[in-house]
């Protein structure tokens, strides 16, 4: 029979800090342990020793230890579930008391995916931090976007998949088919969308889409075609780099080809079929209050990402 952990008497067993919730918090969101390690920014022992201490004051085991995988006990889904109950009308306070006052404050956890995030997001949140110094940023980069509901503003590519977001459009953005000279005074220009089957396709593996699968637009409605090739990855600038190494085809962001659309690296291949769009949004979780330093950061985005995105700023 399993032992359970004696409890903590006194006065100690009645409170729990703020930051035992949060650490509670990050431990059931996580996958594992050591992913909850890395995301606390401690060691695993140190998070293995403070889950302990934290079943031992409460006298419940909270998670199933031996497991590859973290799994809570009834009792921890029961405690996980109170906590982001607790820490989101703590948070909702905090707005509220501090949206009185002039300046901006608090905390904004921005998510986005690794490419977009790295080479344009990343440089717009440093513009705003500096010019709301009591306001932290924290970006959080994702090859697998909304898998965890753990930010204050998302940017995202695409219509969202969950229609509970709100969402507000930052750029619009267009998915472009494209390929090196090279590899078109090789193979010749594809002249009809059916003409991609007989190319060899980059393949971009990512989120959970049907990745060969490519899309299109016309006046006779919504096409597409299955696309076949001898290179696919999930990174979004390995299939570029094969592309300008004329290795085939792609079909990727224009706000990510442009420049080497721009410079003749890449051509426009298909130029009078339209494509679907793939517009930038930021996106915020239910319909609660939002603060005024998330709005202030969504403006920001608002206001100087199409610029940047078109190499003006």
């Amino acid at each position: 029979m399993e032992s359970h952990p004696r409890p903590v008497r006194g006065p100690v067993a009645a409170f729990a800090p703020e930051a035992d919730l949060h650490f509670f918090s990050v431990v059931a969101s996580s996958e594992t342990l050591t992913a909850a390690s890395r995301e606390l920014g401690c060691s695993l022992p140190v998070v293995s020793k403070r889950l302990g201490a934290l079943e031992r004051r409460l006298g419940v085991r909270l998670v199933q230890r031996g497991a590859r995988r973290l799994t809570l006990t009834s009792e921890g889904a029961l405690y996980a579930a109170r906590v982001t109950d607790i820490l989101d009308q703590v948070r909702a306070l905090e707005d509220t008391v501090s949206d009185r006052t002039g300046e901006l404050r608090g905390t904004v956890v921005v998510e986005a995916t690794l490419g977009l995030g790295r080479a344009h997001i990343a440089p717009l949140l440093g513009e705003f931090a500096a010019a709301h110094p009591g306001v932290h940023v924290r970006m959080q980069s994702s090859a697998l976007p909304l898998r965890r509901r753990d930010f204050d503003v998302a940017v995202h590519v695409g219509a969202p998949p969950d229609s509970t977001l709100r969402m507000r459009r930052l750029a619009r953005n267009r998915r472009v088919p494209c390929a090196a000279p090279s590899y078109l005074a090789a193979h010749g220009a594809p002249e009809r969308i059916e003409d991609l089957a007989a190319h060899n396709c980059l393949v971009l593996r990512e989120k959970e889409s049907d990745f060969a699968l490519w899309r299109f637009g016309d006046e006779d409605g919504p096409r597409h075609v299955r696309v076949h090739g001898n290179l696919s990855s999930n990174d979004g600038d390995v299939v570029t780099g094969w592309a300008l190494e004329g290795r085939g085809v792609i079909m990727r962001s224009q706000w990510q080809v442009r420049p080497h659309l721009d410079r003749g690296e890449l051509v426009h291949v298909l130029p009078h079929v339209p494509t679907p769009a793939a517009d930038i949004y930021a996106l915020l979780e239910g319909e609660g209050h939002v603060p005024r330093r998330v709005e202030a950061l969504i403006d920001h985005l608002a206001r100087r990402l199409p610029a940047r995105l078109r190499g003006a700023g």
